[in-house]
């Protein structure tokens, strides 16, 4: 097991608060190699309810292999357009 710091953001912070999870510096544990799809998952989200994920404060894929320690913040969709450009989100198509 590691222990992984969770935070929600906007509307997907409902979800939590009806499970009595905290959706702000919650300490989770979970198995190890588990990432954020799984997570998003086990908390009984869509997949289409989280845009995008931060890892240690960089937007990573669904698929990356957590490590004791990480600290991930789950984001809905509905960031405006130039806010998951400058934080990575989505890339400007050349």
């Amino acid at each position: 097991m590691i222990t992984i710091t969770l935070n929600a953001f906007s509307f997907l912070r409902k979800n939590l608060i009806e499970q009595n999870i905290p959706y702000y510096n919650y300490k989770m544990a979970v198995e190890k190699n588990t990432t954020p799809s799984q997570i998003i998952k086990s908390l009984g989200y869509l997949d289409k309810e989280v845009e995008f994920t931060f890892i240690n404060g960089k937007v990573m894929p669904m698929d990356t292999m957590l490590n004791d320690g990480d600290r991930i913040a789950l984001v809905p969709p509905g960031t405006p357009g130039s806010y998951r450009l400058i934080l990575g989100a989505k890339k400007v198509d050349a």
